[in-house]
């Protein structure tokens, strides 16, 4: 049989339609890249905030029962109630955590000097010579004490750059066992200090990564300080108009600080979640406080009264106790009372602060929006 002669192979360059090599030049220039780009991250972004909680639309009114945002949370007087029986329940582990957390402290960062707190209470002797005749009482002296050695250094005086890192790192790890530890009480599990202690700093680094959005946060407040010194000392607030202009600065300033801060607190105990990033504790914080600002700012404030009374009703006594016995035996004289139980008081009102504003995040965690 005669073999059919075979067709030639086609050119292949006769296969390309006149003009796709500029289309594809086109798609593949960098404009075209960039906009491609642009859009993956958009999408990117959308897909990672699609539960954004957004009571505000750009352009449109806002209606108060689309803001507005109901919570069962207890009183400010239960909720600093419940915080206290919440420690004291669980004595037995916060107590030997107090213990452990003062001798770090005492060992890394030091106490205020005894010579330090002489030097205050010389000087609050002095001055009730001078202004009262010596009749200044023993409690408004305690008082004076208690508010210059808390005012003026507290726990230590002339941290180096060393011993304020170990502070903060200790602060640090305190909050963090804290949380820990309420966690686990709170599920109904009996965790021990140890378990705190080895299991807790897995988020250390997330949360030094939301320390440094807070700092960052942070900035209008402390241009704020920053800017008031310098107009006082070059008498910029002397004129009423400069002044006024001066005070809606400052308020504005204040106001971004704490409108952002609100949120990042609770990112610090929302981010030692397990497996929660840093970016996502908080959008996650933001969109659990939007619209709940002002009342956590309100219990902030309590917060502050809370502490303040511990303070007082704690350390009164053991300053009046430390004048009447270093009056009685003068040998007492170089012993730091005062300093030590100002600490273990410090790391108590440390610890409550965390559980007062854990138990809050987790009433708003666990209330189910309609």
């Amino acid at each position: 049989m005669a073999k059919t002669p075979s067709k030639p192979a086609a050119n292949h360059h006769s296969s390309i339609k006149p003009g796709s090599s500029i289309k594809s030049k086109k798609l593949n220039s960098f404009p075209t890249r960039i906009k491609r780009s642009c859009h993956a991250v958009r999408n990117k972004w959308k897909a990672f905030r699609k539960d954004r909680f957004m009571p505000h639309k750009t352009f449109k009114r806002s209606y108060r029962e689309d803001y507005l945002r109901q919570t069962k949370t207890p009183g400010l007087l239960s909720h600093a109630m419940t915080t206290f029986q919440l420690i004291f329940k669980h004595w037995k582990t916060f107590l030997p955590m107090i213990g452990i957390m003062s001798v770090m402290y005492i060992a890394l960062v030091g106490l205020l000097s005894e010579d330090v707190y002489q030097q205050f209470q010389d000087s609050i002797d002095q001055t009730s010579q001078e202004l009262a005749n010596g009749k200044i009482g023993n409690f408004a002296k305690a008082g004076l004490l208690l508010l210059s050695t808390i005012t003026t250094g507290g726990l230590s005086t002339g941290m180096g750059e060393a011993q304020m890192i170990f502070m903060l790192l200790l602060f640090l790890i305190m909050w963090l066992v804290t949380i820990y530890l309420l966690r686990h009480f709170l599920a109904g599990g009996k965790p021990k200090l140890r378990d705190g202690l080895y299991n807790a700093l897995s988020p250390l680094i997330s949360t030094l990564l939301v320390f440094v959005v807070i700092f960052i946060q942070a900035i209008p407040a402390m241009l704020v300080v920053i800017t008031y010194s310098a107009a006082v000392a070059t008498g910029f607030l002397n004129t009423p108009f400069y002044a006024l202009v001066y005070f809606i600065f400052a308020a504005l300033m204040i106001l971004i600080s704490a409108y952002l801060l609100s949120s990042s607190l609770m990112a610090l105990v929302a981010v030692t979640a397990p497996g929660l990033y840093p970016m996502k504790a908080l959008f996650s914080a933001s969109d659990l406080m939007n619209g709940r600002r002002t009342k956590l700012l309100i219990r902030l404030v309590f917060l502050l009264v809370v502490i303040v009374l511990i303070y007082i009703v704690t350390m009164t006594p053991i300053i009046l106790l430390d004048l009447l016995l270093k009056n009685a035996w003068e040998w007492l004289y170089g012993v730091p009372i005062v300093p030590i139980f100002l600490l273990i008081v410090t790391c108590f009102v440390f610890i409550y602060s965390t559980a007062y504003l854990y138990r809050y995040y987790r009433w708003l965690l666990d209330y189910q929006e309609k």
